[in-house]
């Protein structure tokens, strides 16, 4: 497990970006598969849960995940709010309730802890590219300034993802955000005709676009095997037929 610095300063709040080690999956989901959408056996994936739930909180409420679909959805629990059963159909999740783990799932998309140290508020986005073209970073924040947050009392932390060394795209994905805005061609560099993409720092131009400037990027590559994280692209390129994903959660104690 990774911990974000600026965020371990708050002791109101518990957090982690979860690698996947110290699990009970096998195979090609060893070890600590959290993802629920997996191929892998559900009541070893609900253990996993368990096992990341404990090392949060000792007594706490179950985990709240979504069913991500790589849009800018997000969802948002009051502490009126006593049910948290439903899947929702969405990339984000905030929250003011105490003792309510919320965390989204990756494998080389990006995950983003966020606290509001002042409203005591957080949130947990999962930002891969389609995510982040569409917006979900700034929707997220809006919605917490719109609840009284003040953007001077933000901790932003970036966890793991792949980097722009192993993130090779197409032309018309470049395009796409060229269209979008000219800007973002510094995110883009072209190598042996090949393109690469730094979502990463894309995701944390987003976040100061929002005028949040107190920022914790990791820069740990999910993609290189030696650091222990569940990738997508890497398991592609193995021929595997499904992959691990990574958990990473944030909890107000």
């Amino acid at each position: 497990m990774i911990r974000s610095k600026k965020l371990f300063k708050h002791k109101e709040i518990s957090h982690g970006f979860f690698d996947r080690m110290g699990g009970v999956s096998s195979g090609i989901y060893k070890s600590l598969n959290c993802g629920t959408g997996s191929n892998d056996k559900k009541y070893k994936v609900k253990k996993n849960l368990n096992i990341v739930k404990k090392k949060i909180a000792k007594k706490t409420k179950n985990i709240v995940l979504l069913n991500q679909i790589h849009s800018n959805n997000f969802v948002f629990f009051s502490k009126k709010r006593k049910s948290h059963n439903k899947r929702y159909k969405a990339d984000a999740i905030i929250t003011d309730q105490s003792k309510l783990p919320i965390a989204v799932l990756t494998a080389d998309c990006v995950p983003i802890l966020l606290y509001e140290n002042k409203k005591k508020m957080i949130a947990a986005i999962h930002a891969g590219w389609r995510g982040a073209y569409k917006g979900i970073v700034h929707k997220v924040i809006q919605h917490m300034l719109k609840r009284g947050c003040k953007t001077e009392n933000f901790v932003a932390a970036i966890g793991p993802c792949i980097s722009f060394d192993n993130y090779n795209v197409k032309k018309d994905f470049k395009n796409k955000f060229l269209k979008k805005d000219k800007k973002s061609k510094i995110f883009f560099t072209q190598r042996n005709n090949a393109i690469f993409f730094d979502l990463s720092n894309y995701i944390k131009s987003q976040i100061k676009l929002n005028k949040i400037t107190n920022i914790d990027m990791k820069n740990t590559d999910t993609f290189k095997k030696k650091n222990n994280f569940f990738s997508a692209r890497r398991s592609l390129s193995l021929k595997h037929e499904d992959y691990g994903r990574n958990i990473s959660i944030i909890m107000i104690n």
